[in-house]
């Protein structure tokens, strides 16, 4: 039986048949799970090719080739509603994950099921409810102007015209974009370009949202945008939203829940407080002072520092703060004091440390508990 390509925003080649309009299933609402994964595994055969002419030429007889494992059983639930966010260096398996979710790639072994399907059978009921915005491809066509882009999605979902005006006119006032509707997406700059992305990948109001690195080199005020529109769509449509990303400031901005993810595994599995509480043993104070304290004088108190002229940082043990600060205080001439947890940043880059020594077999006196 013929099935039509599968849906992806970020892949538009893929999405120019018409599909068919979502039935709805009853039994689903029952049920709080969206998204079940259950040992999910994707196995890549590379081959490696010595570079010159008689290399090319033996490759073509004998070729050496290695396993690459982008995913090793992976287990998760999501439930209805969740922002989730999956954290990983480059070739931790994020992308892969999503591809699998959405069907674009099929596993070398697990199950998956989202909103009741499995994805890689790419049947017209699922497609039509989820989408997916990778922010290094372009669902929109390049030399078009986007308004364009949007009238091909809504033959492709068959959106009723009523509706589709309804959702169009709220999406591009929400995100300010009207004077660019009209202008050829290749003129765009990044950030309006990924704007009018995420429009497209919400004109047929999907249930689960799939967004890979959505804000990559976008800049402060763009990001913020982007975030304002992110939080707002998914708390009145309860969209369900995986989101990968190596900012932390698009975590701390719309996640409550952090997924870390490092050579095909999940390494953590929480609420972003307790990322902060399970693998940090400190807190960072900072002191500005009104003079410069003495060579030495701070280092006394016992606790690692940094002395920036009148400003001063202390890592103190968490379960030391309230004894060691108003001796702090008291110590010096303090115009302002500040305590905070170990930036987010640092604490994921220690995750990442301790999860590539011990894949090299490394074993380290100090691991992230150390941050």
């Amino acid at each position: 039986m013929w099935k039509s390509p599968v849906n992806v925003a970020g892949a538009a080649s893929l999405s120019f048949w018409p599909i068919l309009p979502h039935m709805y299933n009853s039994s689903e609402t029952k049920s709080d799970r969206i998204i079940e994964v259950n040992d999910l595994a994707k196995e890549y055969r590379v081959y490696d090719k010595p570079e010159g002419l008689w290399a090319s030429v033996r490759g073509l007889f004998h070729r050496k080739n290695r396993i690459i494992h982008a995913l090793r059983g992976v287990n998760l639930s999501v439930g209805r509603g969740e922002f989730l966010a999956m954290l990983g260096p480059n070739g931790a398996g994020k992308t892969t994950f999503l591809k699998l979710l959405s069907g674009i790639i099929t596993p070398t072994r697990g199950t998956a099921r989202v909103l009741g399907h499995v994805p890689w059978d790419r049947a017209d009921d699922f497609r039509r409810r989820f989408a997916l915005v990778m922010g290094q491809k372009n669902q929109l066509w390049w030399d078009l102007p986007a308004a364009e882009s949007f009238r091909l999605h809504q033959e492709i979902y068959r959106i009723d015209p009523a509706r589709f005006a309804k959702i169009h006119d709220e999406l591009v006032d929400m995100l300010g974009v009207s004077r660019l509707l009209g202008q050829p997406v290749r003129e765009l700059s990044l950030g309006e370009r990924m704007k009018l992305e995420l429009i497209a990948a919400l004109l047929h109001e999907p249930e689960v949202l799939f967004l890979d690195e959505p804000t990559i080199g976008l800049d402060v005020v763009a990001q913020h945008t982007i975030h304002e529109f992110l939080r707002h769509i998914q708390k009145q449509r309860s969209v369900t939203v995986i989101l990968t990303t190596h900012y932390m400031k698009d975590v701390a901005a719309l996640c409550e829940r952090v997924v870390v993810v490092t050579h095909g595994s999940i390494l953590y599995d929480g609420s972003l407080e307790q990322i902060v509480d399970r693998f940090t043993t400190h807190k960072v104070v900072t002191l500005d002072l009104e003079n410069a304290p003495a060579p030495g004088e701070m280092e006394r108190f016992g606790f690692s520092c940094e002395v920036h002229g009148p400003r001063v940082s202390l890592r103190i043990d968490r379960s030391r703060i309230a004894d060691v600060l108003p001796k702090l205080l008291a110590s010096q001439q303090v115009r302002d004091v500040s305590v905070e947890d170990v930036p987010l940043e640092e604490i994921v880059a220690g995750l990442f440390r301790g999860a590539a020594n011990r894949q090299a077999g490394i074993d380290p006196e100090q691991e992230v508990g150390a941050v």
